[in-house]
């Protein structure tokens, strides 16, 4: 049995709730780190930074999942569900600290920020559209949509792109970090692309 087997093996004998109670973690010490002062002068500020940096990341675990098994063999399957969810939550809680801590509920500064910052609205797309994706995350909406469902379900790579893109217009320079992560989105977005085009004329045929 390879090593790749192996780690199969221990995959498929791991339940996937655990993620769910892993992922309420950093938020918490987050939190919690921001009530201590252990966030620097402007906790607001890291707090609404790193859970978007978190959701961005997870989205981007959400792609690399197949590419992982068709490539690799490494089967994440059961936990691309999880992955998604938890970047969803991560997004919203991104948008509430923002909306609540940083701009406090003062919605005639909200939509001045919305006109002056687009990078707020692509953000905002980005997780509108994520919305009929957690709702038919169910098996049961797996069974009943059939392939529709995957077709539904490629708007995560529109979201993930988005999101990249939300990313690096906030910081306003385009740093190596933000052109990274937007390079590997590019990147995933491509595979599933070709994989598609390849698909097309078996489809067809």
């Amino acid at each position: 049995m390879t090593m790749v087997d192996q780690i199969n093996t221990v995959l498929r004998k791991l339940p996937e709730w655990p993620l769910y109670i892993l992922g309420a973690v950093p938020p918490a010490w987050l939190l919690w780190q921001g009530v201590a002062g252990g966030l620097g002068v402007d906790p607001v500020k890291v707090m609404e930074h790193q859970l978007g940096l978190w959701g961005l990341q997870l989205l981007i675990a959400t792609l690399m999942v197949s590419p992982l098994r068709r490539y690799a063999g490494l089967n994440f399957l059961k936990f691309r569900r999880a992955f998604g969810l938890l970047a969803f939550s991560y997004i919203v809680l991104h948008l509430t600290v923002w909306v609540v801590l940083d701009m406090g509920l003062l919605w005639g500064q909200i939509l001045e920020d919305l006109v002056k910052r687009w990078y707020i609205i692509i953000g905002m797309v980005a997780l509108l559209l994520m919305i009929p994706l957690v709702w038919t995350s169910r098996k049961s909406s797996i069974r009943k949509m059939g392939r529709k469902w995957i077709s539904l379900h490629r708007i995560t790579y529109v979201v993930a792109l988005l999101g990249g893109t939300h990313f690096i217009m906030q910081e306003k320079v385009w740093t190596t970090q933000a052109l990274t992560y937007f390079a590997v989105i590019a990147t995933l977005v491509a595979l599933r692309v070709v994989w598609i085009r390849k698909r097309l004329p078996r489809t067809a045929a």
